[in-house]
């Protein structure tokens, strides 16, 4: 069996690689057979893609995906235009 950092090096590798995601701010953690997804993205369908990606990558674990969205403004959005 695959040493759990490996594991988790791996994925980390796919989520960074892979053309549906580009991610490298994401935290991926490997114990037993639990797969651990953290950090933030901008958007709802980037978590979902990431969460895809990973149960890609190592398929026989049991994947908790909690990545957060985070909703980021652009500069000067909240300020109302009369």
């Amino acid at each position: 069996m695959e040493a759990p950092q490996y594991v988790a090096a791996r994925i980390q590798q796919a989520l960074a690689e892979d053309a549906r995601t580009h991610e490298l701010g994401i935290h991926v953690d490997v114990r037993g057979d639990q797969l651990f997804l953290r950090g933030q993205v901008s958007g709802n369908d980037q978590r979902v893609r990431l969460g895809e990606v990973a149960h890609e990558a190592a398929p026989d674990l049991r994947m908790h995906n909690e990545i957060k969205v985070v909703v980021v403004n652009e500069p000067g959005e909240d300020e109302h235009l009369d």
